[in-house]
């Protein structure tokens, strides 16, 4: 089965929107985890659909979006080495750091090359026994295991030249960190189906009980993320607050076995910084101590550096749906996808992208033009 059509169908979307309709009877506010399910609402105009009680904020699901500023320095500092061939996904290539970026630093002449795996990384490690080779590790549960893969395979075979700069974040303390935050209104979570597809459901139940919300897992598709939204709605309107698998032709309650085997191998857990939030105990991976030698941080001794976050960029609040793209005074104005100040306008899942991208423009009523931050937003960007 191909899956193309069967998940945009029209008339189904149309029954689906009459069942949350009828089903409603008071607001509700709901948080959509991943990036690209934010994408897919803002590019099928989801949020517009659904009854003015329903709301979807967005969460803090692009892995891009939150990769810290110090690491992004980092990596500035690595790629600019003589000697260094420094290796990334093509989305972080135009993530700001403190004063410039990958791209940047290529132009300048550093050897920063695109791949489309860890594993290429490893092959050019291989294949160049006198360079060292950095590949970029950002990425929630559904990348890791393909960096592990290749910090394994580096050791197995004997490539000592090759390193990983570690950047994974994990999605189940972000959810209880935002349940934590001062002025939290989510009432219920989208969770992220590909992270689910190989991290399981087994840490969901705990938190769902714990903050009295429901968590549905969800697709990416319009119909999966209408039918999460009905779960969730019916949920809320009986006092609910479960674990259910809506997106069950690619999530099993155990995810993927052998995935987390190798997660469990080469990461362990540490408490880790997210860009524009802070540090959340508990929600990142480092490598473990069998694979240390690979971790290019201490291979290049960069662990000390610091960075300053612009202080007009709101990117912060966006990630934990405090604030949507467009109550920020600098969207559309002084940060755009040509003069970003946050990595939240320029990931291919960034929020302030998709805002942008799908003509978003606007600002909510009451909405000033000129603000900042307030007192409030401030108090809760603090969430570590």
């Amino acid at each position: 089965m191909k899956y193309i059509d069967e998940f945009n169908d029209p008339a189904l979307a149309r029954r689906l929107l009459e069942d949350i309709h009828a089903t409603v009877t008071r607001p509700w506010t709901m948080m959509e985890v991943c990036g690209g399910q934010t994408h897919s609402i803002i590019r099928h105009g989801i949020d517009q659909l659904l009854p003015e009680t329903v709301e979807l904020i967005h969460g803090p699901g692009c892995p891009v979006c939150v990769t810290p500023l110090e690491m992004i320095d980092k990596a500035l500092e690595i790629a600019s080495r003589p000697g260094v061939v420094f290796c990334s996904f093509g989305d972080m290539l135009r993530v700001p750091g403190s004063e410039r970026d990958l791209f940047r630093v290529k132009g300048a002449g550093g050897d920063v090359r695109v791949v489309y795996s860890p594993l290429d990384a490893l092959d050019i490690a291989r294949r160049h026994p006198e360079k060292e080779v950095v590949f970029f590790g950002v990425g929630f549960e559904t990348t890791a295991p393909a960096n592990a893969m290749a910090v394994h395979e580096a050791r197995r075979r004997g490539i000592r030249n090759f390193s990983v700069l570690v950047s994974h974040v994990r999605v189940p303390p972000a959810i209880e960190a935002i349940m934590n935050a001062p002025h939290c209104r989510v009432q219920a979570f989208l969770a992220a189906g590909h992270v689910c597809s190989v991290m399981g459901t087994a840490e969901y139940p705990a938190l769902a009980e714990r903050h009295k919300v429901p968590v549905v897992v969800t697709g990416f598709e319009p119909l999966d993320i209408l039918e999460g939204v009905r779960r969730a709605v019916h949920q809320l309107e009986r006092g609910e607050h479960r674990v259910e698998n809506a997106y069950p032709r690619a999530v099993r309650e155990a995810g993927n076995p052998a995935a987390r085997r190798m997660l469990q191998e080469v990461f362990e857990v540490t408490d880790r910084a997210w860009r524009g939030i802070g540090v959340i105990p508990g929600s990142g991976w480092r490598l473990a101590g069998a694979f240390r030698e690979y971790d290019a941080e201490h291979r290049f001794s960069v662990t000390e550096l610091t960075a300053r976050e612009s202080e007009v960029c709101r990117s912060g609040e966006v990630l934990q749906g405090l604030i949507k793209p467009n109550e920020c005074a600098a969207f559309g104005t002084t940060c755009t996808p040509r003069t970003p100040l946050g990595a939240t306008m320029v990931s291919s899942e960034g929020a302030c992208a998709a805002y942008h991208l799908y003509r978003r423009l606007d600002r909510p009523a009451g909405t000033t033009a000129g603000s900042t931050a307030g007192d409030t937003a401030k108090e809760a960007t603090s969430v570590g």
